[in-house]
Protein backbone atom coordinates (compact mmCIF):
# COMPACT_ATOMS: atom_id res chain seq x y z
CA UNK A 1 0.00 0.00 0.00
CA UNK A 2 2.69 2.10 0.62
CA UNK A 3 4.61 1.69 -2.54
CA UNK A 4 1.48 2.56 -4.42
CA UNK A 5 0.77 5.52 -2.83
CA UNK A 6 4.97 6.55 -3.42
CA UNK A 7 3.91 5.46 -7.19
CA UNK A 8 0.69 7.43 -7.69
CA UNK A 9 2.16 10.89 -5.32
CA UNK A 10 5.16 11.27 -8.04
CA UNK A 11 2.95 10.59 -11.09
CA UNK A 12 0.83 13.46 -9.63
CA UNK A 13 3.91 15.39 -9.19
CA UNK A 14 5.12 14.60 -12.63
CA UNK A 15 2.52 14.92 -14.46
CA UNK A 16 1.99 18.08 -12.97
CA UNK A 17 5.41 19.11 -14.84
CA UNK A 18 4.78 17.17 -18.35
CA UNK A 19 1.78 19.28 -18.77
CA UNK A 20 3.82 22.45 -18.56
CA UNK A 21 6.32 21.04 -21.15
CA UNK A 22 6.43 21.25 -24.95
CA UNK A 23 5.69 18.43 -27.11
CA UNK A 24 8.71 16.41 -27.71
CA UNK A 25 10.48 17.71 -24.46
CA UNK A 26 12.44 15.46 -22.33
CA UNK A 27 12.55 14.67 -18.79
CA UNK A 28 14.45 14.53 -16.87
CA UNK A 29 16.81 11.08 -16.53
CA UNK A 30 15.19 8.35 -14.21
CA UNK A 31 18.84 8.57 -12.15
CA UNK A 32 17.80 12.46 -11.58
CA UNK A 33 14.54 11.79 -10.80
CA UNK A 34 15.43 9.25 -8.24
CA UNK A 35 17.79 12.24 -6.80
CA UNK A 36 15.39 14.93 -7.00
CA UNK A 37 12.32 13.16 -5.51
CA UNK A 38 14.47 10.62 -3.19
CA UNK A 39 12.20 7.25 -4.32
CA UNK A 40 13.64 4.37 -5.66
CA UNK A 41 14.54 3.42 -8.85
CA UNK A 42 11.06 1.11 -9.15
CA UNK A 43 9.02 4.30 -8.11
CA UNK A 44 10.25 6.25 -10.70
CA UNK A 45 9.45 3.55 -13.34
CA UNK A 46 6.28 2.78 -12.31
CA UNK A 47 5.19 6.40 -11.97
CA UNK A 48 6.44 6.89 -15.66
CA UNK A 49 4.45 3.93 -16.65
CA UNK A 50 1.25 5.46 -15.01
CA UNK A 51 1.88 8.39 -17.38
CA UNK A 52 2.34 6.43 -20.24
CA UNK A 53 -0.70 4.86 -20.04
CA UNK A 54 -2.22 8.04 -19.95
CA UNK A 55 -0.65 8.95 -23.01
CA UNK A 56 1.53 11.86 -21.65
CA UNK A 57 4.67 10.65 -22.04
CA UNK A 58 6.70 8.64 -24.58
CA UNK A 59 9.55 6.72 -23.76
CA UNK A 60 12.25 5.85 -26.44
CA UNK A 61 14.91 2.90 -25.46
CA UNK A 62 18.17 4.74 -25.41
CA UNK A 63 17.54 8.15 -25.97
CA UNK A 64 14.95 8.93 -23.09
CA UNK A 65 10.95 9.78 -21.50
CA UNK A 66 9.76 12.71 -23.90
CA UNK A 67 6.47 14.80 -23.62
CA UNK A 68 3.95 13.40 -25.64
CA UNK A 69 2.05 15.14 -28.25
CA UNK A 70 -1.29 17.33 -26.96
CA UNK A 71 -4.53 15.87 -28.54
CA UNK A 72 -6.21 18.65 -29.70
CA UNK A 73 -9.66 19.34 -27.94
CA UNK A 74 -11.90 17.15 -25.68
CA UNK A 75 -14.05 14.75 -28.01
CA UNK A 76 -18.04 14.26 -26.75
CA UNK A 77 -18.61 11.57 -24.35
CA UNK A 78 -20.54 8.64 -26.52
CA UNK A 79 -24.38 8.26 -26.06
CA UNK A 80 -24.48 5.06 -24.42
CA UNK A 81 -28.18 5.17 -22.80
CA UNK A 82 -29.42 2.88 -25.62
CA UNK A 83 -27.46 0.14 -23.66
CA UNK A 84 -29.96 -0.16 -21.25
CA UNK A 85 -32.71 -1.00 -22.72
CA UNK A 86 -30.76 -4.38 -24.77
CA UNK A 87 -29.26 -5.16 -21.15
CA UNK A 88 -32.99 -5.46 -19.54
CA UNK A 89 -32.61 -5.70 -15.75
CA UNK A 90 -30.42 -8.58 -14.88
CA UNK A 91 -27.13 -7.30 -13.38
CA UNK A 92 -24.40 -8.71 -11.26
CA UNK A 93 -23.61 -7.05 -8.16
CA UNK A 94 -19.65 -7.31 -7.17
CA UNK A 95 -20.30 -4.62 -4.29
CA UNK A 96 -19.54 -6.88 -1.81
CA UNK A 97 -16.78 -9.08 -3.37
CA UNK A 98 -15.58 -5.43 -4.20
CA UNK A 99 -15.32 -4.58 -0.78
CA UNK A 100 -12.99 -7.66 0.49
CA UNK A 101 -10.61 -6.61 -2.30
CA UNK A 102 -9.87 -2.91 -2.15
CA UNK A 103 -7.08 -2.33 0.22
CA UNK A 104 -7.54 0.45 2.90
CA UNK A 105 -6.38 3.36 2.21
CA UNK A 106 -2.89 4.54 3.55
CA UNK A 107 -2.73 5.19 7.86
CA UNK A 108 -5.73 2.79 7.91
CA UNK A 109 -5.42 -0.73 9.78
CA UNK A 110 -6.10 -3.40 8.07
CA UNK A 111 -8.44 -5.50 10.22
CA UNK A 112 -10.36 -7.20 6.84
CA UNK A 113 -9.29 -8.63 3.94
CA UNK A 114 -9.24 -12.41 2.69
CA UNK A 115 -5.59 -12.79 2.34
CA UNK A 116 -2.07 -13.25 4.43
CA UNK A 117 -0.26 -9.85 4.91
CA UNK A 118 2.61 -9.64 2.58
CA UNK A 119 5.07 -10.68 5.16
CA UNK A 120 3.36 -13.45 5.73
CA UNK A 121 3.41 -15.00 2.08
CA UNK A 122 6.11 -17.01 0.44
CA UNK A 123 7.12 -14.52 -1.87
CA UNK A 124 10.94 -15.99 -2.09
CA UNK A 125 9.92 -19.02 -2.59
CA UNK A 126 7.07 -18.52 -5.12
CA UNK A 127 9.75 -16.37 -7.10
CA UNK A 128 11.78 -19.13 -6.89
CA UNK A 129 9.44 -21.49 -8.04
CA UNK A 130 7.99 -19.59 -10.72
CA UNK A 131 12.05 -19.16 -11.85
CA UNK A 132 12.13 -22.73 -12.51
CA UNK A 133 8.59 -23.24 -13.33
CA UNK A 134 9.43 -20.85 -16.21
CA UNK A 135 12.57 -22.59 -17.43
CA UNK A 136 11.00 -26.07 -18.40
CA UNK A 137 11.11 -26.31 -22.40
CA UNK A 138 7.07 -26.75 -22.56
CA UNK A 139 6.38 -23.50 -20.36
CA UNK A 140 3.83 -21.48 -22.07
CA UNK A 141 2.42 -25.21 -24.10
CA UNK A 142 -1.09 -25.84 -23.54
CA UNK A 143 -1.10 -28.02 -20.68
CA UNK A 144 -3.17 -30.95 -21.06
CA UNK A 145 -6.67 -30.96 -20.02
CA UNK A 146 -7.75 -31.29 -16.72
CA UNK A 147 -4.30 -29.81 -15.71
CA UNK A 148 -1.20 -30.72 -15.05
CA UNK A 149 -0.86 -34.72 -14.00
CA UNK A 150 2.23 -34.14 -11.46
CA UNK A 151 -0.46 -31.60 -9.35
CA UNK A 152 -3.52 -33.55 -10.11
CA UNK A 153 -1.34 -36.18 -8.27
CA UNK A 154 -0.31 -34.01 -5.63
CA UNK A 155 -3.77 -32.50 -4.40
CA UNK A 156 -5.72 -35.67 -4.66
CA UNK A 157 -2.80 -37.23 -1.83
CA UNK A 158 -3.59 -34.06 0.02
CA UNK A 159 -7.04 -34.72 -0.16
CA UNK A 160 -7.02 -38.25 0.27
CA UNK A 161 -10.14 -40.63 0.96
CA UNK A 162 -8.73 -42.87 -2.06
CA UNK A 163 -9.27 -39.64 -4.12
CA UNK A 164 -7.38 -40.69 -7.64
CA UNK A 165 -5.77 -37.95 -9.38
CA UNK A 166 -8.51 -39.03 -12.59
CA UNK A 167 -10.81 -37.06 -10.19
CA UNK A 168 -8.93 -34.23 -9.81
CA UNK A 169 -9.87 -31.15 -12.37
CA UNK A 170 -6.44 -28.06 -11.84
CA UNK A 171 -8.79 -24.85 -12.17
CA UNK A 172 -7.82 -20.87 -11.93
CA UNK A 173 -8.41 -20.19 -8.37
CA UNK A 174 -11.22 -20.98 -5.91
CA UNK A 175 -13.40 -18.46 -6.77
CA UNK A 176 -13.72 -19.92 -10.60
CA UNK A 177 -13.98 -22.92 -9.43
CA UNK A 178 -17.46 -21.86 -7.55
CA UNK A 179 -18.55 -20.44 -10.92
CA UNK A 180 -17.65 -23.33 -12.63
CA UNK A 181 -19.18 -25.78 -10.52
CA UNK A 182 -22.60 -24.27 -9.49
CA UNK A 183 -23.30 -23.68 -13.80
CA UNK A 184 -22.23 -27.42 -13.99
CA UNK A 185 -24.45 -28.55 -11.46
CA UNK A 186 -27.68 -25.96 -11.35
CA UNK A 187 -30.11 -23.99 -13.91
CA UNK A 188 -30.76 -20.59 -13.52
CA UNK A 189 -33.92 -19.78 -11.28
CA UNK A 190 -32.50 -22.65 -9.32
CA UNK A 191 -32.24 -22.65 -5.53
CA UNK A 192 -29.06 -23.02 -3.72
CA UNK A 193 -28.86 -24.12 -0.23
CA UNK A 194 -25.79 -21.51 1.59
CA UNK A 195 -24.85 -22.30 5.11
CA UNK A 196 -26.28 -18.32 6.62
CA UNK A 197 -23.89 -16.48 7.38
CA UNK A 198 -21.62 -17.77 4.07
CA UNK A 199 -18.76 -16.54 1.90
CA UNK A 200 -19.91 -13.78 -0.24
CA UNK A 201 -18.35 -14.66 -3.16
CA UNK A 202 -20.73 -17.53 -3.35
CA UNK A 203 -24.08 -15.45 -3.31
CA UNK A 204 -22.48 -13.17 -5.40
CA UNK A 205 -21.09 -16.22 -7.69
CA UNK A 206 -25.11 -18.04 -7.11
CA UNK A 207 -26.89 -14.37 -7.26
CA UNK A 208 -24.89 -13.40 -11.16
CA UNK A 209 -25.76 -16.81 -12.38
CA UNK A 210 -29.42 -16.45 -12.02
CA UNK A 211 -29.80 -18.54 -8.72
CA UNK A 212 -31.71 -18.07 -5.63
CA UNK A 213 -29.51 -18.67 -2.78
CA UNK A 214 -32.00 -20.12 0.31
CA UNK A 215 -30.32 -20.14 3.81
CA UNK A 216 -29.35 -22.89 6.23
CA UNK A 217 -28.13 -21.62 10.19
CA UNK A 218 -25.26 -22.18 11.23
CA UNK A 219 -24.07 -22.27 14.90
CA UNK A 220 -20.77 -22.54 16.98
CA UNK A 221 -20.60 -26.63 15.51
CA UNK A 222 -21.29 -25.42 11.75
CA UNK A 223 -24.84 -26.07 9.71
CA UNK A 224 -27.26 -27.50 11.62
CA UNK A 225 -28.72 -30.73 10.07
CA UNK A 226 -32.03 -30.95 11.57
CA UNK A 227 -32.85 -27.52 9.38
CA UNK A 228 -30.60 -28.65 6.16
CA UNK A 229 -33.22 -31.14 6.15
CA UNK A 230 -35.99 -29.23 6.16
CA UNK A 231 -34.26 -26.51 4.10
CA UNK A 232 -34.25 -29.58 1.50
CA UNK A 233 -37.85 -30.73 1.71
CA UNK A 234 -39.30 -27.10 1.61
CA UNK A 235 -37.28 -26.01 -1.54
CA UNK A 236 -36.49 -29.23 -3.63
CA UNK A 237 -32.91 -27.72 -3.87
CA UNK A 238 -30.24 -30.33 -5.01
CA UNK A 239 -27.05 -28.72 -3.70
CA UNK A 240 -25.67 -27.56 -0.78
CA UNK A 241 -22.92 -25.54 -0.82
CA UNK A 242 -20.74 -25.84 2.60
CA UNK A 243 -17.04 -24.34 4.26
CA UNK A 244 -17.06 -27.59 6.65
CA UNK A 245 -13.60 -26.47 8.13
CA UNK A 246 -12.99 -22.73 9.13
CA UNK A 247 -15.92 -21.73 8.11
CA UNK A 248 -16.24 -17.79 6.49
CA UNK A 249 -16.92 -15.56 8.53
CA UNK A 250 -17.66 -17.97 11.88
CA UNK A 251 -14.89 -19.77 12.26
CA UNK A 252 -16.44 -22.66 12.77
CA UNK A 253 -15.55 -26.51 12.18
CA UNK A 254 -17.99 -28.84 11.33
CA UNK A 255 -18.10 -31.69 14.33
CA UNK A 256 -17.66 -35.71 13.71
CA UNK A 257 -21.19 -36.20 14.49
CA UNK A 258 -22.81 -33.19 12.10
CA UNK A 259 -20.42 -34.27 9.20
CA UNK A 260 -22.37 -37.74 8.70
CA UNK A 261 -26.00 -36.45 9.17
CA UNK A 262 -25.39 -33.41 6.57
CA UNK A 263 -23.93 -36.52 4.35
CA UNK A 264 -26.47 -38.97 5.25
CA UNK A 265 -29.23 -35.25 4.56
CA UNK A 266 -28.09 -34.89 1.46
CA UNK A 267 -28.28 -38.34 0.56
CA UNK A 268 -32.14 -38.69 1.37
CA UNK A 269 -32.80 -35.17 -0.80
CA UNK A 270 -30.74 -36.97 -3.85
CA UNK A 271 -28.65 -33.91 -3.77
CA UNK A 272 -25.25 -32.64 -4.46
CA UNK A 273 -22.82 -30.99 -1.60
CA UNK A 274 -20.22 -28.43 -2.91
CA UNK A 275 -17.43 -28.42 -0.36
CA UNK A 276 -15.35 -25.30 0.00
CA UNK A 277 -12.12 -26.59 1.46
CA UNK A 278 -9.99 -23.05 1.32
CA UNK A 279 -9.01 -22.52 4.92
CA UNK A 280 -7.39 -26.46 5.05
CA UNK A 281 -4.12 -25.51 5.38
CA UNK A 282 -4.65 -22.55 7.82
CA UNK A 283 -5.32 -24.43 11.23
CA UNK A 284 -4.16 -22.41 14.35
CA UNK A 285 -4.87 -24.78 16.95
CA UNK A 286 -4.99 -27.92 15.49
CA UNK A 287 -5.72 -29.55 11.80
CA UNK A 288 -9.55 -29.72 10.83
CA UNK A 289 -10.91 -33.15 10.53
CA UNK A 290 -10.80 -35.03 6.93
CA UNK A 291 -12.41 -33.29 4.46
CA UNK A 292 -16.23 -34.52 3.74
CA UNK A 293 -15.49 -36.57 0.57
CA UNK A 294 -12.66 -38.44 2.16
CA UNK A 295 -16.34 -40.20 3.36
CA UNK A 296 -18.25 -39.97 0.55
CA UNK A 297 -18.53 -43.21 -1.22
CA UNK A 298 -21.26 -42.31 -3.78
CA UNK A 299 -19.92 -39.70 -5.71
CA UNK A 300 -22.29 -36.97 -3.50
CA UNK A 301 -19.28 -34.78 -2.63
CA UNK A 302 -18.08 -31.96 -5.06
CA UNK A 303 -14.81 -31.08 -3.59
CA UNK A 304 -12.88 -27.71 -4.11
CA UNK A 305 -9.19 -27.28 -2.85
CA UNK A 306 -7.46 -23.63 -2.67
CA UNK A 307 -3.98 -22.72 -1.48
CA UNK A 308 -4.54 -18.85 -2.42
CA UNK A 309 -5.31 -18.27 1.29
CA UNK A 310 -2.34 -20.24 2.69
CA UNK A 311 -0.14 -18.43 -0.45
CA UNK A 312 -1.02 -15.71 -2.02
CA UNK A 313 -3.62 -13.42 -4.05
CA UNK A 314 -2.21 -13.79 -7.35
CA UNK A 315 -1.32 -17.36 -7.15
CA UNK A 316 -5.13 -18.55 -8.88
CA UNK A 317 -4.97 -22.17 -9.08
CA UNK A 318 -7.04 -24.35 -7.51
CA UNK A 319 -8.29 -27.83 -7.90
CA UNK A 320 -12.30 -29.71 -8.10
CA UNK A 321 -12.55 -32.79 -7.09
CA UNK A 322 -15.79 -34.57 -8.45
CA UNK A 323 -16.19 -38.85 -9.15
CA UNK A 324 -18.63 -40.30 -11.97
CA UNK A 325 -21.10 -38.25 -14.29
CA UNK A 326 -20.16 -34.98 -12.52
CA UNK A 327 -17.34 -35.19 -12.55
CA UNK A 328 -17.30 -35.38 -16.90
CA UNK A 329 -19.88 -32.08 -16.24
CA UNK A 330 -17.58 -30.08 -14.41
CA UNK A 331 -14.57 -30.57 -16.88
CA UNK A 332 -16.78 -29.89 -19.95
CA UNK A 333 -18.40 -27.15 -18.39
CA UNK A 334 -14.46 -25.27 -17.21
CA UNK A 335 -13.39 -26.10 -20.63
CA UNK A 336 -15.75 -24.63 -22.27
CA UNK A 337 -15.88 -21.31 -20.26
CA UNK A 338 -11.91 -20.65 -20.20
CA UNK A 339 -10.33 -23.68 -21.81
CA UNK A 340 -7.44 -24.10 -18.72
CA UNK A 341 -5.79 -22.33 -16.46
CA UNK A 342 -2.50 -21.02 -17.26
CA UNK A 343 0.72 -23.80 -16.81
CA UNK A 344 3.25 -21.64 -15.83
CA UNK A 345 0.86 -20.98 -12.92
CA UNK A 346 0.16 -24.51 -12.38
CA UNK A 347 4.07 -25.74 -12.95
CA UNK A 348 5.04 -23.02 -10.38
CA UNK A 349 2.15 -24.43 -7.92
CA UNK A 350 3.77 -27.51 -8.22
CA UNK A 351 6.93 -26.69 -7.93
CA UNK A 352 5.98 -24.68 -4.60
CA UNK A 353 4.34 -27.55 -2.70
CA UNK A 354 7.01 -30.05 -3.83
CA UNK A 355 9.99 -28.08 -2.42
CA UNK A 356 11.13 -28.42 1.27
CA UNK A 357 10.10 -25.32 1.86
CA UNK A 358 6.52 -25.85 1.77
CA UNK A 359 5.83 -27.22 5.28
CA UNK A 360 8.08 -24.83 6.35
CA UNK A 361 5.94 -22.18 5.41
CA UNK A 362 2.72 -24.10 6.23
CA UNK A 363 4.07 -24.03 10.20
CA UNK A 364 5.32 -20.41 9.90
CA UNK A 365 2.07 -19.33 8.70
CA UNK A 366 0.20 -21.05 11.50
CA UNK A 367 2.63 -19.57 14.39
CA UNK A 368 2.55 -16.57 13.21
CA UNK A 369 -1.65 -16.55 12.78
CA UNK A 370 -2.08 -17.78 16.17
CA UNK A 371 -0.11 -15.49 17.49
CA UNK A 372 -1.80 -12.55 15.69
CA UNK A 373 -5.20 -13.81 16.84
CA UNK A 374 -4.09 -14.19 21.15
CA UNK A 375 -2.89 -10.14 20.63
CA UNK A 376 -6.44 -9.22 18.46
CA UNK A 377 -8.41 -11.54 21.20
CA UNK A 378 -6.19 -10.08 23.71
CA UNK A 379 -6.75 -6.44 22.59
CA UNK A 380 -10.41 -7.20 21.71
CA UNK A 381 -10.52 -8.38 26.05
CA UNK A 382 -9.38 -5.26 27.21
CA UNK A 383 -10.81 -2.42 25.10
CA UNK A 384 -14.03 -3.48 24.13
CA UNK A 385 -14.75 -6.27 27.01
CA UNK A 386 -18.47 -6.63 27.05
CA UNK A 387 -18.41 -7.51 22.62
CA UNK A 388 -18.62 -11.39 22.18
CA UNK A 389 -15.85 -12.93 19.86
CA UNK A 390 -15.40 -16.33 19.26
CA UNK A 391 -12.03 -18.24 19.42
CA UNK A 392 -11.58 -19.79 15.80
CA UNK A 393 -9.27 -22.84 15.87
CA UNK A 394 -8.14 -21.71 12.61
CA UNK A 395 -8.85 -19.11 9.44
CA UNK A 396 -8.58 -15.72 9.19
CA UNK A 397 -10.76 -14.28 10.99
CA UNK A 398 -12.82 -13.88 14.02
CA UNK A 399 -17.11 -13.34 14.03
CA UNK A 400 -17.93 -11.08 16.97
CA UNK A 401 -21.72 -10.34 17.91
CA UNK A 402 -22.94 -6.73 18.25
CA UNK A 403 -24.99 -5.38 20.83
CA UNK A 404 -28.96 -5.91 19.89
CA UNK A 405 -29.91 -2.81 17.93
CA UNK A 406 -26.48 -1.63 16.65
CA UNK A 407 -26.26 -0.52 13.14
CA UNK A 408 -23.50 -3.13 11.77
CA UNK A 409 -23.25 -1.14 8.30
CA UNK A 410 -22.94 2.46 9.60
CA UNK A 411 -20.66 1.18 12.33
CA UNK A 412 -18.12 -0.36 9.74
CA UNK A 413 -18.47 2.82 8.08
CA UNK A 414 -17.77 5.10 10.81
CA UNK A 415 -14.91 2.50 11.81
CA UNK A 416 -13.61 3.24 8.08
CA UNK A 417 -13.45 7.05 9.10
CA UNK A 418 -11.91 6.69 12.23
CA UNK A 419 -8.73 4.70 10.83
CA UNK A 420 -9.87 0.99 10.71
CA UNK A 421 -11.11 -1.52 8.36
CA UNK A 422 -13.64 -4.37 9.26
CA UNK A 423 -16.42 -6.31 7.63
CA UNK A 424 -20.23 -5.71 8.54
CA UNK A 425 -21.80 -8.72 9.00
CA UNK A 426 -25.10 -8.47 7.23
CA UNK A 427 -23.62 -8.97 3.55
CA UNK A 428 -22.35 -12.30 4.87
CA UNK A 429 -26.01 -13.63 5.56
CA UNK A 430 -28.29 -14.48 2.10
CA UNK A 431 -31.70 -12.82 4.01
CA UNK A 432 -32.41 -11.10 6.95
CA UNK A 433 -29.57 -11.16 9.77
CA UNK A 434 -30.65 -12.23 12.95
CA UNK A 435 -28.42 -9.73 14.94
CA UNK A 436 -25.79 -7.58 14.03
CA UNK A 437 -22.43 -8.89 13.68
CA UNK A 438 -18.14 -7.54 12.59
CA UNK A 439 -15.95 -9.81 10.94
CA UNK A 440 -12.41 -8.51 12.07
CA UNK A 441 -9.23 -10.25 10.55
CA UNK A 442 -5.76 -11.06 11.94
CA UNK A 443 -4.44 -11.94 8.95
CA UNK A 444 -4.13 -8.85 6.70
CA UNK A 445 -2.72 -6.24 9.02
CA UNK A 446 0.90 -5.62 9.22
CA UNK A 447 1.66 -6.46 12.71
CA UNK A 448 0.48 -7.32 15.77
CA UNK A 449 1.05 -3.48 16.65
CA UNK A 450 -1.19 -2.54 13.90
CA UNK A 451 -3.91 -5.04 14.99
CA UNK A 452 -4.08 -3.30 18.26
CA UNK A 453 -4.13 0.03 17.46
CA UNK A 454 -7.32 -1.10 15.02
CA UNK A 455 -9.17 -2.28 18.19
CA UNK A 456 -8.24 1.20 20.15
CA UNK A 457 -9.49 2.86 17.14
CA UNK A 458 -12.84 0.58 17.12
CA UNK A 459 -13.80 0.81 20.40
CA UNK A 460 -13.45 4.29 20.24
CA UNK A 461 -16.07 4.29 17.22
CA UNK A 462 -17.99 1.93 19.30
CA UNK A 463 -18.20 3.73 22.99
CA UNK A 464 -18.69 7.04 21.57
Amino acid sequence: MKDDSSVMALAGTLRAAVQRMSPGERLPSSRALVERHRVSPVTVSRALGVLAAEGLVVTRPGSGTFAAERREGVPEPADLGWQAVTLGDRSVDPSGVAWLLTPPPEGVAALSGGYLHPSLQPVRALAAAGARAARRPDAWEMPPLGGVPELRAWFARTVGGGVAPADVVITSGGQQSLTTVLRALLPPGAPLLVESPTYLGVLAVARAGGLHPVPVPVDAHGVRPDLLAEAFAMTGARVLYTQPAFHNPTGAVLDAERRERVLDVARAAGAFVVEDDFARHLGIDAAPPPPLIAADGDGRVVHIASLTKATAPSLRVAAVVARGPVAERVRATQLVEEFFPARPLQETLLELVSSPGWPRHLRAVRTALRSRRDALLAALARDLPELRVNRPAGGLHLWARLPDGADDAALAEAALRAGVLVSAGRPFFPAEAPAPHLRIGYATAASEAELAEGVRRLAAVLLS
